[in-house]
């Protein structure tokens, strides 16, 4: 099943479509999709899959010859609008998500590299320590280690946490210089 057709087929689902008649339009919602020379002009790929999805439905409506009075009442139902969040929320999180990006690169070398691995992508820890020919357990330290520091920024003490975080690299280094 392709993202967000499990929320449209329930969309179209609640306005009384039968199951064939709900095939039929997301399939022709796809095909119109598929139809774009570009896709670039896309923000939102289920808002714009719900948004095809209405205009089929109205594109049906409009074909059909015999306007049966259920279908004026399907039409009223047709606010497939889509139920995300308004535009202000969505630039909220995405300067949220921009903030935490700005987080993720601040945090130290090894720290960040581990946690992009496993929090971003995903690695497991053990894959992880066996590409940076590390122990198991400084992956977690260091994943750990790397999201606490993100929090704390989030939770507001961010400098602190940065700078803390710089001075235990810092005491690091001296030990590994020292020793």
């Amino acid at each position: 099943m392709i993202p967000h057709e499990a929320a449209l087929r329930a969309r179209l689902l609640r306005m009384t479509a039968s199951a064939q008649e709900i095939d039929d339009i997301v399939q022709d919602a796809y095909l119109s999709i598929a139809r774009l020379k570009s896709v670039a002009h896309i923000r939102d790929g289920r808002s714009y899959l719900f948004a095809t999805a209405r205009m089929v439905v109205l594109q049906r409506v409009r074909r059909d010859r015999i306007v049966r009075i259920d279908s004026l009442t399907d039409m009223q139902a047709l606010t497939l609008e889509d139920d995300d969040p308004g535009p202000e929320r969505h630039a909220g999180a995405r300067r949220e998500l921009e903030r935490v990006r700005r987080l993720i690169d601040a945090l130290p070398g090894r720290c960040r590299e581990i946690f992009e691995l496993r929090r971003v992508q995903g690695v497991p820890q053990r894959e992880i320590a066996a590409r940076l020919g590390i122990p198991e357990h400084a992956v977690e330290q260091q994943a750990t280690r790397g999201l606490k520091l993100i929090l704390q920024a989030l939770a507001g003490d961010g400098d602190d946490a940065q700078r803390n975080s710089r001075k235990a690299d810092a005491r690091t280094n001296d030990s590994h210089n020292n020793g």
